[in-house]
């Protein structure tokens, strides 16, 4: 919801928000305010467009390893640390294969690494507006498409430049 800090020092929802507050909210009670910065749909656009264009431009010899644009976002998260990681240990080295197996079956993006009985299971962190803020995501976005653009062997600005721009 919307809300405006007034001269009053009060936060008023917006009008559009009006009814959901008075059924959500309780007058008197105490609640605690997150602030969001949200970033801009032209940003978030620019940036899917770029990694699109750098996936359509992928040398032949990785064009397999990354089979759709999403894979290749995904792993430049993961490689640039916007990452989840979960470290499993699995009875033996048999086992810790099945468990890779097993893994790579639920989440075809998780980078799966495994050393004798331990299993590592990499993911990629969320950047959707609700998971990542304006500062974190334009952070992420700089180092995904720097990765991504020395894949293709241009800079990170040229891959920007001619975003969407692509045949």
């Amino acid at each position: 919801m919307l809300f405006t800090w007034t001269e009053d020092g009060v936060f008023a929802p917006r009008p559009s928000f009006r009814k959901r507050c008075d059924e959500t909210y309780a007058v008197g009670e105490i609640y605690r305010v997150d602030i969001r910065e949200d970033r801009s749909p032209q940003s978030h656009g620019h940036y899917f467009a770029s990694i699109r264009d750098a996936w359509l431009n992928l040398p032949e010899h990785l064009a397999e390893r990354f089979p759709t644009q999403e894979h290749l976002r995904k792993w430049a998260l993961i490689e640039e640390g916007y990452r989840d990681e979960r470290v499993i240990a699995a009875d033996s080295a048999e086992e810790a294969k099945r468990l890779v197996a097993l893994v790579r079956s639920y989440d075809d993006f998780a980078i799966v690494t495994v050393e004798e009985n331990i299993v590592t299971v990499h993911t990629a962190k969320s950047q959707s507006m609700r998971a990542m803020n304006k500062t974190v995501f334009q952070e992420s976005k700089e180092r995904v498409l720097g990765r991504v653009a020395g894949l293709i062997d241009v800079t990170p600005e040229d891959l920007q430049r001619n975003a969407g721009k692509a045949a």
